[in-house]
């Protein structure tokens, strides 16, 4: 029961890292249309900035503002000068300059930081909490991570279903010319989308950093749980990329605990499939028109 217990606290802290990576990827697809195979490496860069800014500093919460504001930054530039060309084109270019843009981030990284994989220190105690005379495998820092992503997807959501600029941002994406016609200033709408979108991994990037040290390429597997997770829930849901989170990080949790760490990937596929046989658009993907 123990284990149990302990795979399951495991899960769910995991679940909601690869939740935050879902919602980055969902934030995109809403705002731009754009699937961002970038964002493993997006989120990389901003975390070695946080990791450059602690060092100097000597304070995780400066490094913390650092990292988002290089997020957003980054992901402003990323539209401007490498998306919005390719806008209105076949949605392959926008494929391939994200593609692209994931090398080259991967060998700037490596050449600024090194190859070497750093350490990156947590927020808070990564001890687990003591229950009755036995310690869980959930520390202050999992708590952490679990509120942090809770509070990312209540604002996402509020800000796409309560919010005009929200609105603006999905009008955006699925109707440009139209929006354009009703006065929607399209081309910010996308700057933003794609500004939030990056601030939100780099967000996920501070989370994971802890478990996983950061060097150019340790990112690349939490972008493809992360990926399996928007799918599993709905590319167009952030509820559904925290429940995708959720499943994928319990997934692999229980698979690596009970049978072997070398099958959770196949474990991983296999619940892919199977939702997509049921729900081919994701378990709470959206069905319903909105008015701008």
């Amino acid at each position: 029961m123990n284990q149990f217990l302990d795979l399951t606290l495991n899960g769910v802290s995991y679940g909601m890292i690869l939740a935050a990576v879902a919602l980055s990827l969902v934030l995109i697809w809403r705002s731009t249309r754009v699937v961002n195979f970038a964002t493993g490496a997006m989120f990389m860069v901003t975390t070695f900035v946080a990791y450059s800014v602690i060092r100097q500093t000597g304070s995780y919460w400066v490094g913390f503002a650092a990292a988002v504001l290089a997020g957003l930054v980054l992901g402003a530039i990323t539209e401007r000068l490498l998306i919005r060309p390719v806008e209105g084109k076949p949605a392959l270019n926008a494929i391939m300059v994200t593609i692209g843009w994931l090398v080259l981030l991967q060998a700037v990284a490596g050449m600024v930081w090194g190859g070497t994989p750093r350490s990156f220190p947590p927020a808070f105690s990564i001890h687990g909490f003591e229950v009755g005379g036995d310690r869980l495998l959930f520390s202050p820092f999992d708590a952490f991570v679990v509120a942090t992503v809770l509070g990312l997807m209540v604002l996402l959501v509020l800000l796409f279903r309560r919010t005009s600029v929200g609105l603006r941002m999905r009008a955006s994406a699925f109707a440009p010319e139209v929006s354009r016609m009703v006065g929607v200033r399209v081309g910010r709408m996308l700057t933003l989308g794609w500004a939030l979108a990056t601030g939100t991994g780099a967000l996920a990037g501070l989370l994971v950093a802890p478990q996983t040290f950061v060097g150019p390429n340790q990112f690349d597997s939490i972008l493809v749980f992360g990926f399996t997770a928007a799918v599993i829930g709905g590319l167009d849901s952030p509820p559904g990329a925290l429940l995708g989170g959720l499943t994928v990080g319990l997934v692999l949790s229980y698979i690596s605990g009970y049978l072997s760490t070398e099958l959770t990937p196949v474990g991983t596929l296999a619940v892919l499939l199977a939702v997509l046989m049921v729900r081919p658009t994701g378990l709470l993907a959206g069905t319903r028109g909105r008015k701008v």
